[in-house]
């Protein structure tokens, strides 16, 4: 079982991450990916900025990682959430989970990204086109109501 989790400003490549995880297995029946990309937010939004403190954040999506483990058989998983400016377009998270089938791998890869978009700490500004950055970006109700649900 691998674990990997990345927190920074590089890019990732996805294809290659899956490519990682599946080299010479022959035990997995499916692979999940997520990627998430910035939105322009209606032509508004110049940049996302997100911000986080180096070590805690990848301590604490390693931690809700193993939870997920504990819930599912996942064999592996991989999560990589980028940090800094970003632009409308952009990528800025990979969830990638992979397990023997299929309900476990799609499970786990939503119940990572209930948790990333909820309670990962993460710092998010919006950089709009007209002015300057104000205010942090607040949690939306609806990504809350997400996250509940796994707490039944």
């Amino acid at each position: 079982m691998t674990t990997r989790v990345r927190v920074g400003e590089e890019d990732f490549d996805c294809a290659a991450e899956v490519a990682a995880i599946s080299k010479g297995r022959r035990d997995l029946g499916a692979i999940v990916t997520f990627t998430g990309l910035c939105r322009d937010e209606g032509g508004r939004l110049a940049a996302l900025e997100l911000e986080h403190y180096p070590g805690m954040a990848e301590e604490e999506i390693a931690r809700v990682v193993a939870q997920a483990r504990e819930r599912w058989p996942l064999e592996a998983v991989t999560v990589i959430h980028r940090s800094g400016k970003i632009a409308p377009g952009a990528q800025i998270v990979l969830v990638v989970t992979a397990s023997s089938h299929r309900a476990a791998a799609f499970a786990g890869a939503d119940f990572l990204m209930d948790y990333l978009k909820t309670s990962a700490p993460f710092w998010k500004k919006e950089h709009p086109i007209n002015g300057p950055a104000t205010a942090w970006v607040a949690a939306k109700d609806d990504d809350d109501r997400a996250m509940e649900r796994w707490r039944k």
